[in-house]
């Protein structure tokens, strides 16, 4: 396809929760104090030399990661706009929507009514109605759960109604139905953001949660950078959880994984063949594996893996490709709570015809991203954000 831009390919990376401090209005969120990876540098000294070279030290202050005086990336960080803190709000944000109301939360648990109708739909009685660890309440409630059948169903501080079965006592087929009857009620009649299927396996005291999570997300109320790209005839490719995210839509072809390491691995293999277009992978285990249990040790060693993958991937690029690092929200796991935190994200641009070491400041929406990459592939641009293109082209 005819390209007026120096590149042809985007490959934005998304490290779920990776932020780089609090935001001025945090402390509304209750997230003073926080700041994910400035934070775990404190307590454990990283050995993350790719994203050194890029300048990642030189928009946030890390303890033993010196800033570099001549960075590898186009380098700065990022605002979120949006009200709110979570995946959803993060992603559609970086693609062009910018959401004046924050998805409302049930930290007490939904109403009774809203529970009552749940079981009279599924017809099943069900656990908890509560915020929660997802990873704490299988243990708690996981036996009760394989004795009496009924669903173990919670929230978090997003907006967010999560269903949790063992796969032996509930099927992924009627676990996804169930969560179609949540989407109805939840997301439908209650405006939140997602329904989540949350399947595990094993036996009481040692139970896990497997890669047959979905989402189950409210499609976006405008067009996106992905629905802008796809009209235009480019490949978008999702990875991860990306497709969930946006309910599908402008997506060419998506590939869901079980771990991280999985996501690099079909961020490679896609590159194989994607001659033009945009990859777009989320890295979950950040937020899921380690942020939301405050796992600051498991935290650092994910960034240490995902550095050396950084550092394969960076040496198999084409010269017209671009590549962004960045997040979608915070989740410090040096603080007392487990959920997102309100912070800046890590904006790191890189890539041959890159303008490396140019900093591009603090971006005042996450949408600047998708506005650039409008303009990168020529398509009409974005209801919200400003292009740094002339910047770093």
């Amino acid at each position: 396809m005819p390209h007026a831009s120096p590149f042809t390919r985007a490959i934005v990376i998304v490290l779920d929760s990776v932020g780089v401090g609090e935001l001025p209005d945090a402390a509304r969120y209750g997230d003073e104090g926080s700041n994910t990876l400035h934070n775990i540098s404190r307590l454990v000294r990283l050995q993350i030399p790719a994203l050194r070279s890029l300048g990642l030290g030189n928009l946030v202050a890390l303890q033993g990661v010196d800033p570099v005086d001549q960075p590898g990336a186009a380098y700065g960080r990022m605002a979120e706009a949006s009200a709110g803190k979570d995946s959803v709000t993060g992603h559609w944000e970086m693609t062009g929507i910018v959401l004046d109301r924050a998805f409302p939360v049930f930290p007490e648990g939904f109403p009774p009514e809203v529970i009552a109708s749940f079981e009279r739909e599924i017809g099943r009685p069900t656990l908890a109605n509560r915020a929660a660890s997802g990873t704490q309440i299988i243990q708690d409630l996981g036996a009760e759960h394989m004795r009496t059948g009924a669903p173990i169903v919670y929230t978090s501080a997003d907006s967010v109604f999560q269903i949790a079965a063992h796969e032996s006592v509930v099927s992924l087929e009627e676990l996804y139905r169930i969560c179609d009857v949540a989407y109805r009620i939840a997301v439908e009649g209650l405006g939140m953001g997602r329904v989540i299927a949350r399947p595990f396996v094993g036996e009481p005291g040692h139970f896990m949660r497997t890669a047959n999570r979905r989402d189950f997300a409210v499609a976006p109320p405008g067009a996106t950078l992905l629905d802008r790209l796809k009209d235009a005839g480019h490949d978008v490719i999702a990875i991860g959880k990306i497709e969930d995210l946006f309910a599908g839509r402008g997506i060419t072809h998506a590939y869901h994984a079980s771990s991280d390491d999985e996501v690099m691995d079909q961020v490679e293999r896609s590159l194989d063949w994607m001659p033009d277009g945009l990859l777009f992978a989320n890295l979950v285990d950040f937020d899921t594996v380690y942020g939301h249990r405050n796992d600051a040790a498991g935290y650092a060693g994910n960034l240490e893996r995902f550095d050396a993958r950084l550092s394969e991937l960076l040496a198999r690029l084409r010269p017209d490709d671009l590549v962004v690092v960045t997040a979608d929200h915070g989740n410090d796991p040096t603080t007392p709570s487990t959920d997102h935190s309100r912070e800046y994200v890590p904006l790191l641009v890189t890539g041959g015809n890159v303008r490396a070491g140019v900093d591009l400041g603090t971006r005042e929406t996450f949408a600047d991203l998708g506005q650039t990459l409008a303009g990168v592939f020529l398509v009409p641009p974005l209801a919200h954000g400003t292009s740094f293109l002339a910047e770093i082209a």
